[in-house]
């Protein structure tokens, strides 16, 4: 049996407000993303989408109260403060809010750790295991030896002029059997096999939509260029993202257009023809129905 496709860590980043400083982009390696953010003070709530690869989301600056929940659930609530961490394999969408305390900004890690890395950790370990991949959860704890290792990818991010690939892979190397040595749990779900869009697919897609908000959606262009059949594409990129990719589109265009509104001067009818609306009438119903208030408001 053809092994399932696995979904994709790539489409979360745009779930999430605040501002990225730095990321392993431009280094061509399955293995591992590294991401890391600015975030905001306060994000009273976000969903934030199922992916299959591990999460660890890693607090390089500032106090805060983060809590979470599965939908209709009640809300958990950690005190996090630098150094501390989460470990999360949720097969669904969560939603989370959080608010800093303190003048420190919000400054924070995410590391994704593909599947196959993990396999082969749990391989040479646990010989004849490496089909499951289950790990615990873990919400604000603290891993100083875990920290070690993060902290490395930290200083190769931002502190030095050209990023070393063999560097950040070697790094990713070690947490990936750090994980395994520590934190199996097989009572936890297995995630080796989520089917959904493979991380590289999702981002080819994604940078495609944002070089294109102001054409006309076309979903064939989209499948053909990951040589998919529009309803495979289309099925698969909502499980990876939470939305179908149409809504995605039209959530890209509201962003760079509130962006647009808030930082230039330029005429809300100028706006929205940049992001693909040739009617002023259209983009405001559109803006309203997505950002709660007509563009005019939002700027104000």
């Amino acid at each position: 049996m053809k092994p399932a496709e696995r979904t994709s860590a790539t489409g979360l980043e745009g779930h999430i407000p605040g501002e990225r400083i730095a990321a392993t982009d431009g280094i061509s390696s399955k293995d591992i993303l590294v991401q890391i953010f600015n975030r905001e003070r306060i994000e009273e709530s976000l969903i934030v989408p199922a992916v299959a690869e591990p999460l660890i989301v890693w607090v390089l600056s500032g106090d805060a109260t983060v809590e979470e929940r599965v939908a209709g659930e009640d809300w958990s609530s950690s005190e996090v403060k630098k150094g501390d961490f989460f470990l999360t394999t949720s097969s669904v969408p969560y939603e989370m809010r959080w608010r800093v305390s303190g003048s420190e900004p919000f400054v924070v890690m995410h590391i994704y750790i593909a599947l196959q890395l993990l396999e082969r950790a749990i391989q040479e370990g646990h010989e004849g295991q490496a089909s499951s991949i289950r790990l615990r959860e873990i919400s604000g704890g603290r891993d100083e030896s875990l920290s070690v290792l993060l902290e490395q990818f930290r200083v190769e991010l931002t502190t030095r002029g050209e990023t070393s690939a063999l560097l950040i892979q070697g790094i990713a190397q070690c947490i990936a059997v750090h994980l395994v040595r520590r934190y199996l749990d097989a009572g936890a779900e297995n995630i080796a096999h989520r089917n959904a869009l493979p991380a590289f697919k999702l981002k080819r897609v994604v940078n495609t939509m944002e070089k294109k908000l102001g054409e006309d959606f076309c979903l064939a262009d989209l499948a053909n260029e990951i040589g998919m059949s529009e309803y495979h594409f289309s099925r698969l990129f909502k499980r990876a993202t939470g939305h179908s990719p149409s809504q995605y589109f039209i959530k890209l265009r509201m962003s760079k257009a509130k962006q647009l509104l808030i930082e230039t001067e330029r005429s809300i009818i100028d706006i929205g023809m940049d992001v693909g609306y040739s009617s002023a009438s259209h983009f405001s119903q559109v803006f309203k129905r997505e950002a709660g208030v007509p563009p005019s408001h939002y700027r104000k």
